[in-house]
């Protein structure tokens, strides 16, 4: 079942309103804490400013459900349908992805309003049933929309993380926690049987398109370690000679090392005979015992053939994580760095498999803009699993499939190793 048949268990006009600005409240709390000035930060052409993240997320809104559903609706500003636009082909034309940054107009405060404007022509929509649109149909292209602002989300947290790294000052977004003291648990191994299991999307509740049909897949006995990789490890990766070790390394991965002058995670640098990270926290020494964090999939892919072992493959993970409990360091916890300490699947950072992101079988987007959404990604990216600690926990589920370039480390990407039996 795709986000088009979705038959969401918000079936009411206030399950879903209460859905709907549950959704709103969070993207809005991320953004309390910024200035004007934050809020139109752009670092680079992957990443986008706050301001940025609001509007397009409300014209997400607007463009799908509104416009062509809602009778009489007038838009706050036509204009806005270009600026806000992200990769739609088939919803028009495009402000250009780069130039995010240089939107000084609309200001924040425009922006807000652009906001509450939306949602008050989908409250009143709602409350006296207005659209055009079959409840199942409505509920479908709501539930979409809220879980793509939960994805802005955690974009707009990554994003903001990578703006705010090159101010000198090293300035903290949130007041910094205090360590999480202990170890983490010894790397231990859980052994799988494999066989032949189903993947993919079961039916029930929300999904992407990209994370069906539900399909059978043969696995060899396999196991996979009870934990990521840790910062500890990684630096008796690098003490080794990782970064420098050219077998290591997959060919194209290598170049792209050279090119970059990759010898650490992003955010990483020495100082006093240590080393520290930048985070959203502020700038603190590398935690030895928290998962490691900002590593592309060329580095995880050497980190695991150093070890002697390897990265996942998708259909192996989901298959250990279908039946475990959804737990973890999420974007709820507000700390949004990894912190580690314990077992599992899920959570602090988007573990790297040795999946590329390509169509399931029997795989076909839907119609219109909105099959945009995943299909024209699937070529030239890999899968990562398991969520983030900037991941609003309501997305996760043992199916979601997030894809990322291998040379991205922007992102809270990560690993956990996998072997045969």
């Amino acid at each position: 079942m795709t986000y088009l048949d979705e038959r969401s268990d918000t079936s009411s006009a206030s399950d879903l309103l209460d859905f709907f600005y549950a959704t709103r409240t969070q993207t809005e709390k991320l953004t309390a804490p910024l200035s004007d000035e934050d809020m139109g930060l752009q670092s680079m052409e992957d990443a986008s400013p706050p301001k940025w993240h609001l509007a397009h997320t409300t014209w997400f809104f607007e463009e799908f459900i509104l416009k062509p559903h809602l009778p009489g609706y007038h838009p706050k500003d036509d204009r806005f349908a270009v600026l806000f636009n992200s990769y739609y082909v088939q919803a028009g034309p495009r402000h250009t992805r780069s130039k995010r940054g240089l939107l000084s107009r609309p200001s924040v405060t425009e922006v807000t309003s652009y906001r509450a404007h939306v949602e008050d022509a989908l409250r009143e929509a709602l409350i006296y049933d207005r659209f055009t649109l079959e409840q199942d149909q409505l509920n479908a292209l709501l539930t979409l929309g809220c879980h793509h602002e939960m994805q802005h989300q955690e974009l707009l947290v990554t994003d903001l993380l990578h703006a705010l790294s090159y101010n000198p000052l090293l300035p903290t977004y949130i007041t910094p926690q205090p360590a999480v003291v202990g170890t983490p648990p010894e790397r231990s191994w859980t052994s799988y049987d494999g066989g032949l299991v189903e993947i993919g999307h079961d039916g029930t509740g929300f999904a992407y398109d990209c994370e069906g049909p539900r399909h059978k897949v043969w696995l060899n006995p396999y196991k996979l370690a009870d934990r990521p990789v840790t910062n500890g490890d990684w630096i008796a990766f690098m003490d080794d000679g990782g970064y420098e070790t050219q077998t290591l390394w997959l060919m194209e991965g290598w170049a792209v090392r050279e090119q970059n002058g990759w010898d650490s995670p992003l955010y990483w640098w020495q100082q006093d005979g240590q080393w520290w990270t930048y985070t959203l926290q502020g700038p603190r020494p590398v935690d030895l015992n928290a998962p490691v964090v900002h590593v592309s999939y060329y580095e995880a892919e050497a980190f695991a053939r150093w070890s002697g072992h390897r990265l996942p493959t998708e259909a192996e993970w989901e298959a250990a994580a279908e039946p475990t409990e959804i737990d973890g360091n999420f974007l709820e916890s507000g700390s949004y760095v990894p912190i580690g300490q314990r077992k599992g699947l899920w959570g602090d950072v988007w573990q790297w498999t040795s999946s590329a992101f390509s169509p399931y079988p029997g795989f076909r987007p839907p119609e219109g803009a909105i099959g945009e959404y995943n299909g024209k990604f699937m070529v030239n990216q890999m899968v990562l699993r398991g969520g983030s600690c900037a991941t609003p926990k309501l997305q996760m589920r043992s199916s979601y499939r997030t894809f990322f370039y291998p040379h991205q480390r922007w992102q809270m990407l990560g690993l956990r190793l996998a072997a045969d039996q």
